[in-house]
């Protein structure tokens, strides 16, 4: 786990100081999701309704007592309840309401743009077609562009703790279903896996036009993040919060610009940091990085977008032009064209104007 990796006394003055921004700011204000595994969004509520549904039957007797499991001491503990969650989506329609559930909370929460994870390996292991999966997921998008006029994009992540061989099939497949996703990301367990296994495949992703993003720098060390770039060539990093113990790696973020998909509430319950008011956020935006704040599992971690911003500005009594800056950066750093990202930073400045 961490500690505050910055500055110890910028913490400590703002651990005792309110935010100054409202909460009703911070909620109404327009915002992208950047860090969104889908599979995360899956509540307790929904996963015993699926199972039912499915004849699935969970080594949990409640709602309550699969809750209570959610006391996580690091990412792998965490990982062996997301994929025994996972097993009960077996259907196109569980797909659908499993992100229908995750875009009406999106909406909600004022999310105009969303680009979020699927992990396709974790259901076709299981015998799940890889159609169901992403069929019912893009369903879903659909509706809410058509229902909200809400934008969003699939990024399909490949799990580290498999074989490149195994990311490779997974591509394979993919490539039948194109046109529904934009690009690839690397997630699941970190530790042991480094940037380095997945080259020859991130290589293939970009001969393909494929947008490219790896988590790194979260429980893996900053050279992760480094090698992502220089190895995978991504265009983001998501996480990233060891980059402050490299100064020189962060110099690099800063100067060319790399967004940062933070994710507080997820870091403070795998342990990456002891507590909220620990958190390295304020410190890398200091430090003149392109942070955004994301929910991650939402599901698991104690909360959505606007959970995350709320609770983070109380903590480190971030500023009004902190959460400008910060949505500014979700749709800047978003996938979008560059007129469509345009007309939302445009909306952001507007909101800002008249409500503040």
């Amino acid at each position: 786990m961490m500690s505050d990796t910055g500055s110890n006394s910028n913490t400590s003055s703002s651990a005792g100081n309110p935010s100054t921004v409202r909460h009703d700011l911070l909620r109404k204000m327009p915002k992208a999701e950047l860090h969104i595994h889908i599979e995360g969004s899956l509540e307790p509520e929904l996963i015993f309704a699926l199972a039912e549904r499915n004849n699935v039957k969970l080594a949990y007797a409640s709602v309550d007592e699969l809750r209570r499991a959610y006391a996580f001491t690091d990412l792998q503990s965490f990982l062996d309840i997301y994929y025994a969650g996972a097993s009960v989506l077996l259907t196109e329609q569980d797909f659908f309401d499993m992100t229908w559930a995750y875009l009406e909370r999106a909406h909600a929460d004022n999310v105009r743009h969303a680009e979020i994870f699927f992990d396709p390996q974790t259901h076709t292991d299981r015998g799940v077609p890889f159609a169901f999966v992403i069929h019912g997921i893009h369903r879903a998008l659909e509706q809410a562009q058509a229902q909200w006029g809400m934008s969003g994009a699939l990024i399909m992540c490949f799990l580290r703790h498999l074989s490149e061989e195994a990311a490779f099939e997974t591509l394979e497949e993919a490539m039948h279903y194109r046109d529904m996703f934009i690009g690839v990301g690397l997630d699941s367990s970190e530790r042991g896996h480094p940037p380095e296994k997945f080259a020859r495949i991130f290589a293939r992703c970009k001969e393909l036009g494929m947008r490219l993003v790896a988590h790194a720098g979260e429980e893996g060390p900053p050279a992760y993040i480094e090698t992502a770039l220089d190895l995978l060539k991504v265009e983001r990093i998501d996480h990233g919060v060891r980059c402050l113990e490299d100064p020189a790696l962060t110099q690099r973020l800063a100067r060319d610009r790399i967004a940062l998909t933070v994710c507080p509430l997820s870091n403070i319950k795998l342990r990456v940091f002891d507590r909220i008011h620990d958190h390295n956020i304020r410190e890398l935006l200091d430090a003149g990085l392109v942070v955004t704040v994301n929910s991650d599992d939402p599901a698991y971690f104690g909360g959505y977008i606007n959970d995350n911003f709320i609770q983070t500005f109380d903590a480190l009594a971030l500023q009004p032009a902190h959460a400008q800056q910060l949505t500014r950066n979700s749709f800047a750093a978003s996938f979008l064209d560059e007129a469509t990202k345009q007309r939302y930073l445009d909306e952001v400045d507007e909101f800002f104007a008249k409500e503040t």
